[in-house]
Order: C-alpha cells, then sequence, then structure tokens
C-alpha cells in the first residue's frame, strides 16, 4: 500500500499498523462495545495519527517511506522525523527507469534531533534522487509515550462524536494539544 503526503514529497510505503490496542483504548474511551464500527474508528485513529504528526512535527508510529528530492552534490536534508535509519537512494534520471546506487555513491548522516542529511558522492545520471528510509518516534503502538498515545486516542474520539457536524476545526482540541505539546518541534522558516 502506498500513501502520498500532500504536505510533503513523501510516500509511506509500508504504512504503521496501529494494532488492535489502538482501536481497543478507543472503544474504551466511548464505550463501544460491538465491532460494526471498527473499520470507521480504525480510519479515525489513522487521521488522528496524521494530525499528531502534523501538530509535533514528528512521525508517530515507524513507517517505511520514501522522499524525493533534488539530485547534487551538497547535503539535503528530509523532512520526515525521526529517522531511524537510512535503507538507500535511487537515482531518477529525467527519462529511463530508476537506477539503485551502491553504496559507497552516497552519504547519509542521522543526527541527535532526528533529522536526516543525505548527499550523492556519484550522480551519474539522476536529475533527483528517492531516498527510502525508517521514520517515526515508535516502533509500535504500546511503545508510543502514553502524552501522545492518549491525544490520538482523545482526538479519535472527538473525531467520532462529530463525525455528523458540519463544524471541523485545523487545530486539535486544547486537552489533546496539551498533551501534545512537550513533543512538538518546531521549525523556523
Amino acid at each position: 500500500m502506498k500513501q502520498v503526503d500532500n504536505f510533503m514529497n513523501r510516500t509511506i510505503l509500508v504504512p504503521p499498523a496501529p494494532a488492535d490496542a489502538a482501536l481497543r483504548e478507543l472503544k474504551d474511551w466511548l464505550a463501544i462495545t460491538n465491532t460494526a464500527e471498527d473499520a470507521l474508528l480504525t480510519g479515525l485513529i489513522g487521521a488522528a495519527l496524521e494530525a499528531c504528526e502534523g501538530f509535533t512535527g514528528s512521525l508517530p508510529l515507524e513507517a517505511t517511506c520514501e522522499e524525493i528530492l533534488p539530485a547534487g552534490g551538497g547535503w539535503r536534508g528530509l523532512t520526515t522525523r525521526p529517522v531511524q535509519a537510512v535503507l538507500g537512494m535511487e537515482g531518477i534520471p529525467a527519462e529511463g527507469s530508476r537506477f539503485s546506487f551502491a553504496p559507497d555513491a552516497f552519504e547519509a548522516d542521522l543526527d541527535a534531533h532526528g533529522g536526516a542529511h543525505v548527499r550523492i558522492i556519484r550522480q551519474g545520471a539522476a536529475g533527483r534522487i528517492a531516498v527510502r528510509f525508517i521514520a517515526g518516534l515508535a516502533a509500535d503502538w504500546d511503545s508510543l509515550p502514553d502524552a501522545l498515545r492518549h491525544g490520538v486516542v482523545r482526538l479519535a474520539a472527538e473525531l467520532y462524536r462529530q463525525r455528523d457536524e458540519s463544524r471541523a476545526s485545523a487545530n486539535p482540541p486544547s486537552a489533546v494539544a496539551a498533551l501534545w505539546r512537550p513533543w512538538r518541534r518546531l521549525r523556523v522558516a
């Protein structure tokens, strides 16, 4: 399954799986005991995880991702954080198929703040590069810090309660924002 994010040039190649534990927590919060709305609730958890990333600047659950960047000899930073590992890079020529870079044809550097930078040593015909990597704060739902996890559940519950209303806010409710605020990474434009 490929998911393309509109807010950045990123494709999620292997999405995170919030697991049954996330659904159980949300259903407990909402006091739902049947399975009739499990698909809807799972979708709301996914939306809340995306909102969590948008608010905090960090991908909550590990996923295998790809970002497309311009090729060149200088260091290029990945937008997604926190990067756990750079898996490889491919060149994308103006015409023709992608090609894999040999491990000695590029360098990757992970910093202490979850950022990653890459550069091409031997560019070849590449006009752009595709960087594959694993990013995310936690490997699974149970490893996600309590405040983030609880904020996701609360936001998903709020979305569930408002599903028939036309009002929607671009910001999470204040109780959710308070849970997520310590994890927020601000960027200077």
